[in-house]
This record gives C-alpha cells, structure tokens and sequence, in this order.
C-alpha cells in the first residue's frame, strides 16, 4: 500500500510538516510494509493560477507530476497549515492547477486531514473548510483532527508528540485510514 503525506504549506519549518513526518513514522511503525512518501510542496512551485496562463501555456508539468503521486497513492495524509483562516496559498495554486486536469484532484482517495497551529483552535478553520470541501473532489474524508498549540504539546527534538490525548487521536485517525485502505 502507497501513502502519500504532505503538509499544505511551504514554509521550510513548517509545524505541519513536522505534524505530517510524525504522522509517516507512527504510520510505519504499526504497518512497516507500507510504502510512504512525503512530498514537499515546495517542490511543486508554480506561476499562479489564471485561465490567460492557462490558455496561453497549458497546465505545468509539475501540476500533472503532482496529480500523478495522488492518483498512485492509496491513501492520503495532509496536514493544513492555516493563513488568513484559509490555505495556504502554496496549496490552494497547487490545487487550482491540479483541478484543471482533473475535478475529482483527490481521486476517491481516503484521506486523513490535520492541521496544527501555534495558537489554541490548531488550525480549525482550515480544517472546517477541508472537511468540508475535499468531498466535492474525490476525497473520502475519514478524520479531520487539529493539534493546537503545536509547541506546547509536539517534541521538535525528537518529533513525537508530548501528550497522551493527541497521541491517541493521531493513532485513531491512522487507524481510521488504514481500516478504510483494508476496506478497498
């Protein structure tokens, strides 16, 4: 089984990346055989989305390389991070580009969703409005789980999570999508 996991977000110390990389390796600890991937979006960089860009040199390599990765994983696990209480611009241009080939960018994949924040909601906004939308584009939505006050509760030394509660969420909602992997 392939599980592709990335944190919406290109900041190069993004919490939520450190969030998602727990998330592979709690993930590969229970189930060693699967195969996971952790992609950064800043390797999928591209000009902004816009219908003249589009019209005038087609959709990039990188959005079709991307939708690939997706439509050869089994699974998903992203981690928002939230601006303005919304994505990420990095995320959401990826996005718009990706659902120029393709509506349904999340391909029936089930997808487990996080989002960690330094501030006390962990990212809720965003997390409400993934939840919600990702549906309408192919994903099946098995958790949605935040991690607020990502610095009081995650060890950035040793990349595990601080407190038993969301241990346990985390482990629940791995649970979760790999029950819905076994279901498929």
């Amino acid at each position: 089984m392939k599980i592709l996991a990335f944190a919406a977000s290109n900041s190069r110390k993004s919490i939520n990346k450190a969030l998602v990389t727990c998330a592979i390796e709690r993930l590969n600890e229970k189930h060693p055989k699967a195969e996971c991937e952790i992609a950064d979006l800043n390797d999928w960089e591209m000009p902004l989305y816009s219908i003249d860009r589009e019209n005038d040199g087609g959709i990039p390599a990188h959005a079709h390389d991307f939708r690939a990765k997706i439509a050869a994983a089994d699974a998903l696990i992203i981690s928002f991070a939230e601006h303005n209480g919304s994505y990420t611009a990095a995320y959401k241009n990826l996005f718009d580009w990706m659902s120029r080939i393709e509506g349904k960018v999340y391909d029936s994949k089930p997808i487990l969703l996080l989002s960690a924040s330094p501030g006390a909601r962990g990212g809720q906004s965003v997390l409400d409005t993934a939840a919600g939308s990702m549906p309408f584009f192919g994903a099946e939505v098995v958790d949605a789980i935040p991690f607020p006050k990502l610095h009081e509760i995650f060890d950035f030394d040793s990349g595990k999570l601080r407190e038993a509660k969301y241990d346990q969420k985390l482990a629940g909602g791995l649970d979760k999508l790999m029950a819905k992997i076994a279901d498929t």
